[in-house]
């Protein structure tokens, strides 16, 4: 019964006929925007708050993320009805925050199989703990065949000023891997395609936690010297655990796992690391998350990661001191102090 639409999908490839739709308006969202809106005459955009999509439509940028990004307003078609826009698009680029894309997917269930969809989401479904692309396949029946992942190292801060990025596309047929990398290229914007759709999820909802790690370490006054350790770690626990959920040949050296990793441990842009920095300063957790006006996906890929590792025999000494800290109110100074003691 799937054969069908898949062939369609094919079509529209090749005849490069599709037409896409972004949802969700936090930064990076917006900044997907700006990218495809600079390749395709119309985007479709899902956005919840009907206030700031008269604004943008006004002024052509978004006044509650990347206010300074120039969006081209009149290529953009914006509603804050989901349906209506997963209606029109071909393809659907998902960049609504992992904590509420369960709610929101469900409302245009039926919709999914036929479309391609394209993940930028870096976390985990809360409800399910599933990445989006085990999500999408076993909860809303999309062939993995239909379902790509947009990958860093990147933020969308640097895209909005179009600062030189690179960002992976990962998908298991490279036709769509190749379009989806047409669609989002632009001179400040080079692109590279992978066949390894879960392997880049679980790193991207991974560097995650060691972000947050990294900024717990800055907090508490740790040092250059030993973010470098804990970075070092870092990778080779992200290596260890995706070979035992998607066992796969991989470089986990390469930007996609070890890139993206860096730039969101050491940027000063990441939320991750900025919210870790706060509990590492002594904020309580729900203090933290008031300060702060964007989501750490971080926080809740913690606790997510460390039940799904419950499943396979893992050490994962960094995944779980954050655990302890975050889920089981630990002293942050004492148990950063037993994981150094871990690290080598």
């Amino acid at each position: 019964m799937m054969k069908a639409p898949q062939k369609l999908l094919r079509t529209e490839v090749q005849k490069n006929t599709h037409k896409v739709a972004v949802l969700g308006g936090g930064s990076w969202g917006t900044a997907l925007v700006k990218l495809l809106s600079e390749n395709k005459r119309r985007v479709y955009w899902y956005l919840r708050d009907e206030v700031n999509a008269k604004h943008i439509l006004a002024h052509g940028n978004n006044p509650k993320y990347l206010p300074g990004a120039h969006l081209r307003k009149k290529r953009l078609r914006i509603s804050n009805d989901l349906i209506e826009i997963a209606e029109k698009a071909d393809i659907l680029v998902l960049a609504i925050p992992a904590a509420f894309i369960h709610d929101e997917l469900q409302k245009i269930k039926s919709l999914l199989p036929k479309k391609i969809i394209v993940s930028a989401v870096k976390g985990v479904i809360p409800e399910t703990l599933q990445i989006v692309g085990d999500y999408l396949y076993h909860d809303c029946q999309v062939p993995y065949e239909q379902i790509a992942i947009i990958a860093g190292p990147s933020h969308a801060e640097e895209v909005a000023m179009e600062k030189l990025s690179y960002l992976t596309i990962a998908a298991l047929e490279s036709d769509k891997a190749r379009l989806i990398a047409r669609l989002i290229k632009t001179p400040y914007i080079r692109t590279k395609i992978s066949n390894d759709i879960l392997g880049t999820e679980y790193a991207a909802m991974l560097k995650n936690i060691y972000a947050l790690a990294a900024g717990i370490a800055h907090g508490l006054g740790y040092g250059d010297n030993f973010q470098s350790v804990l970075m070092s770690n870092a990778i080779r626990e992200m290596k260890r655990y995706i070979r035992n959920v998607h066992r796969l040949k991989r470089n986990i050296n390469n930007s996609a796992y070890l890139g993206d990793l860096l730039v969101t441990g050491y940027s000063s842009f990441s939320r991750n690391r900025t919210f870790g920095n706060l509990i590492g300063k002594g904020y309580a957790v729900h203090a933290a998350q008031a300060e702060m006006n964007m989501i750490a996906e971080g926080y809740y890929a913690t606790k997510s990661a460390k039940l799904m590792a419950v499943n396979f025999n893992t050490r994962t000494p960094i995944i779980d001191a954050v655990y302890q800290i975050l889920y089981e109110n630990k002293n942050v100074q004492k148990t950063f102090l037993k994981l150094t003691k871990k690290l080598d």
